[in-house]
């Protein structure tokens, strides 16, 4: 699986900088609708720009924390600084599975494209529903990797680098289950909604333009992909100039937790 070292991290800051991304945040916080003073948790909050836009949100009365296994990720989120009004930010080195909180300790949790990397996904929505107070939301974003749509001079080989590139994941098409894993953990599903993602022309700055260089550097060596054929596959997608086209969708789900 993907590992986010230094140099890794620093390719989802940029990545999670570009237009489509932030609009996904905008659309994140306005799902899951934070209100003044409330106490949010973003589990894998990776460079920390979603805990600040949640900061703004619940405003000095309320507190984020944000928690990551990547020390790399901790170290961008560390340079985070919250804008005026905002609650304050923490940062705290955990994952998924074990959050080192008390019981009903949070208003809402977050995680955004983090569960799809995780192999006991049971266990990770029972922690968050155990931190989360009675009443409390959780918003999970996710990907299906099967809803990809990329353009390329040969379908044949864009077939079998996206085929390795699931080998990053514990489970790419993870949204597909996500309503009876989230009612087997207690929760109430209160909505659904897709986001998405639409790059056409090829533009550096876009979600898919900073993922080729991921896709490639992942899947260079692994099964019959040599370093060379990855790198062919990429210099084909940046030299499409118009006829570039890249298309995901994102899934969103909002839970409640039994009062």
């Amino acid at each position: 699986m993907l590992q986010f070292d230094e140099e890794t991290s620093a390719q989802v800051e940029a990545s999670y900088l570009t237009p489509d991304v932030l609009e996904q945040r905008r659309v994140v916080v306005e799902m899951v609708a934070p209100q003044p003073a409330e106490d949010v948790l973003d589990i894998g909050s990776g460079p920390g720009l979603l805990a600040c836009d949640l900061a703004a949100a619940v405003g000095k009365a309320g507190s984020v924390t944000g928690v990551d296994p990547s020390q790399s990720m901790l170290a961008l989120s560390a340079r985070r600084e919250p804008g005026p009004g905002a609650a304050p930010v923490s940062f705290v080195e955990a994952g998924a599975l074990e959050l080192p909180f008390a019981d009903e300790s949070f208003d809402i949790a977050v995680s955004t494209q983090v569960y799809e990397y995780i192999e006991e996904i049971e266990a990770a929505l029972a922690e968050a529903h155990r931190v989360l107070r009675p009443g409390g939301r959780l918003l999970v974003l996710d990907t299906d990797w099967d809803s990809v749509v990329w353009h390329s001079s040969d379908a044949e080989r864009m077939r079998r680098v996206m085929a390795v590139w699931d080998e990053h994941l514990a489970d790419p098409g993870l949204p597909r289950r996500l309503t009876g894993l989230l009612k087997g953990a207690g929760f109430a599903l209160e909505d659904r909604t897709v986001l998405p993602i639409l790059n056409a022309g090829f533009d550096p700055r876009t979600y898919s333009g900073g993922l080729i260089g991921f896709v490639s550097g992942f899947v260079a060596g692994r099964q019959e992909i040599s370093d060379e054929e990855a790198a062919a596959w990429a210099d084909d997608l940046t030299g499409m100039d118009e006829d570039y086209f890249f298309s995901i969708n994102r899934y969103l789900f909002l839970a409640r937790k039994a009062n």
